[in-house]
């Protein structure tokens, strides 16, 4: 009779000589990055998780294109089965959109996967379902790279600012916007033209809508005022406005002011009128801001994010925020945290939502705001618009007046006012005789 003896030593080294297995859903320019680095920093991501990590399939729509330094034989067009085998440990889905990657999402959790993912509308618009998968399974949901690519802002927000009150997040969350405004800003050009180089440079999309018209942005700043306040937000619950009406004399203006423009993510948390209730107002839109502000400078297609704490201040995270490296360096950060929880038997942070705070309305929003008027050069029109604004309880900061002709410009930059009272000052403005056009609107903030 042979008596087989082990030892917990020999039990030790045989567990960490088991690697985990990861299935990758999408092989477009960040999975494929994804796909590299696992192969390439294999024996780095071995030292830093304690497990080997090995990629065991990649479904793509066709698996016939070659895909240079990834093995032909990990590619399948059959998703549901290889995020549902026994031998998968882990799922990176960085395919986008909402379905298929959905119900891809919540057959990994259920089956105990746990899910790194980059899909910033699907979170925006149910993330509390995965959420709750993964809670259910005690597996771990992450997506640091749905936001601002390379910047790690997720966890700062999820965990290292867990402990303080956030008070706002201002971001820069687009690259192709802010690469179309900066251009607009430094060399004077359109809209226009300045898109069509962004596309050529591979900066925009043919089809650019998600981009310009903040639909992008939108999302990711549903993420941001989630995490930050504790919060549910949805991207049905953001105001969004894009920058396909940002002209070149918008742009003059704001530089007239010491000003730039920029689409910025506003999440702010703000208390009633008994000093203790708080809602969350969350919006989207091309707003001027002081040059002197930190996000001012952010150039090119690059992103930024603006935290204010109640303990920890002001904190400013930049850096690249699309592209296959940073947005790969990003979930593959995710990849070996999640990795780590399972070697331990633990999972990381869920959905924190306790807090239900209310969304506010756009309407009662209140910050400074810009406009441009085309009027009738006549005695009394200056009063008359004055009285409009009044009526409304807006109060004017300056005004500047540009005669041409028979008609002027007019440029009002106002004190801090509701949207609300806003918006109507702005419906009376355009019944006066005198107002021609109300060519422009815009908000001022970062003061």
């Amino acid at each position: 009779m042979t008596t087989v003896v082990t030892s917990p030593a020999l039990d030790a080294q045989a567990e960490r000589s088991t690697a985990l297995r990861v299935a990758l859903l999408g092989c477009g320019t960040v999975g494929s990055e994804v796909a590299r680095l696992l192969i390439g920093q294999a024996h780095d991501l071995q030292a830093r998780v304690g497990r080997p990590l090995e990629l065991v399939g990649i479904a793509v729509r066709r698996a016939g294109r070659d895909r240079a330094g990834i093995d032909p034989a990990l590619f399948t067009t059959d998703a549901p089965a290889l995020v549902t085998r026994d031998d998968v440990d882990l799922v990176i889905e960085v395919i986008g959109g909402i379905e298929p990657a959905r119900s891809l999402i919540l057959a990994a959790l259920r089956h105990g996967k746990s899910v790194v993912t980059a899909n910033k509308a699907l979170l925006a618009e149910d993330g509390g379902t995965l959420f709750a998968a993964a809670e259910q399974a005690g597996v771990d949901l992450y997506f640091e790279a749905a936001v601002a690519g390379a910047i790690p802002i997720i966890r700062p927000l999820r965990e290292s600012l867990v402990g303080d009150e956030i008070t706002s997040v201002i971001g820069i969350v687009n690259g192709t916007t802010n690469f179309i405004l900066d251009k607009m800003d430094s060399e004077g050009a359109g809209f226009a033209e300045t898109l069509a180089e962004a596309q050529e440079l591979g900066y925009a999309e043919a089809d650019p809508t998600a981009d310009v018209e903040a639909f992008d942005a939108a999302a990711k700043a549903a993420i941001l005022a989630s995490l930050a306040f504790h919060t549910r937000v949805t991207a049905g619950d953001v105001y969004r406005e894009g920058i396909t009406e940002v002209s070149t004399t918008d742009i003059a203006s704001a530089r007239e002011m010491g000003s730039v423009v920029k689409l910025l993510a506003i999440c702010q948390l703000s208390s009633g009128d008994d000093g203790r209730e708080q809602s969350v107002s969350v919006r989207v839109h091309p707003a001027m801001i002081p040059r002197s502000h930190p996000l001012a400078g952010v150039g090119g297609a690059y992103n930024a994010v603006f935290v204010e704490s109640r303990s920890a201040g002001r904190l400013m995270f930049y850096g690249p925020g699309a592209g296959g490296g940073p947005t790969a360096s990003a979930v593959l950060g995710d990849l070996v945290t999640v990795a780590r929880n399972r070697v331990r038997g633990a999972s990381g942070p869920g959905e924190s939502t306790y807090a239900a705070r209310p969304i506010s309305p756009i309407g009662s929003v209140i910050t400074r705001y810009h406009l441009s008027l085309e009027v009738a050069d006549v005695a009394g029109v200056l009063a008359q618009i004055a009285q409009c604004f009044a009526e409304h309880g807006v109060s004017i900061q300056t005004v500047r007046q540009q005669g041409r002709a028979a008609d002027a410009q007019l440029v009002i930059v106002t004190h801090r006012a509701s949207d609300a009272d806003l918006s109507a000052t702005v419906d009376d403005l355009r019944d006066l005789d005198a107002v021609r056009a109300v060519t422009s609107v815009m908000r001022v903030e970062g003061e």
